[in-house]
């Protein structure tokens, strides 16, 4: 059975405690079959780094020696994540991913083409203030909530306190897809998919 975490779209909405990330466990040929319908969002984390740091402290998204970079691990799994899309035949509009090189070649590797946008990238904090944690939310929920294009999936390839900030989950692994849906001004949080999760076409 698919779980489903709503979470009421508004400016004053307050930050969300951490929740458990139990989506995780809906099943993937459930999810796959709603992304072929159209009408999602799948927010990707970047797939596999070198090494895991808080890299935003002092990172220059425009120079990705300053960088987290994908290991070749990550490469794998990008390509396979895009594999797996063009196998299961998930229709998908825009592909939108952060100024950070991890994000957007993943969404390359992935998916051939994308779009930058510095609204998925970090605050410049290793700890955020509340203030920080709700600019983040602030800027990455309009990307969500955008309208789409009939029989469609929009794309989002960013990184993990982006997506906390909005959810209230921490996603993981690296490489980890998440399935959200907007209705009625919510955002649902359906399920997700880890990166070597995704079944065989």
């Amino acid at each position: 059975m698919t779980l489903r975490i709503a979470l009421t779209l508004s400016p004053l909405l307050p930050l969300l405690a951490a929740l458990p990330a139990l989506a995780q466990d809906a099943a993937a040929d459930d999810l796959i079959a709603a992304l072929q319908g159209g009408g999602h969002v799948i927010y990707i984390r970047h797939a596999q780094t070198e090494s895991d740091y808080a890299d935003q402290v002092t990172a220059d998204p425009e120079n990705c020696a300053t960088q987290r970079v994908l290991s070749r691990t990550g490469w794998q799994q990008a390509l396979h994540i895009g594999a797996m899309f063009d196998g299961h035949s998930i229709p998908t509009s825009d592909v939108i991913a952060s100024q950070y090189c991890r994000a957007w070649q993943t969404a390359g590797l992935a998916f051939g083409t994308y779009t930058e946008t510095p609204a998925l990238n970090f605050e410049p904090a290793e700890d955020y203030t509340d203030a920080q944690f709700e600019a983040m939310r602030m800027r990455v929920e309009p990307l969500i909530a955008a309208p789409l294009a009939e029989g469609t999936n929009r794309i989002i390839v960013g990184h993990d306190d982006p997506f906390e900030a909005v959810t209230g989950i921490y996603p993981e692994p690296q490489g980890v897809a998440y399935v959200l849906r907007v209705e009625d001004g919510q955002i649902s949080v359906v399920g997700s998919i880890a990166p070597d999760a995704w079944p065989q076409p």
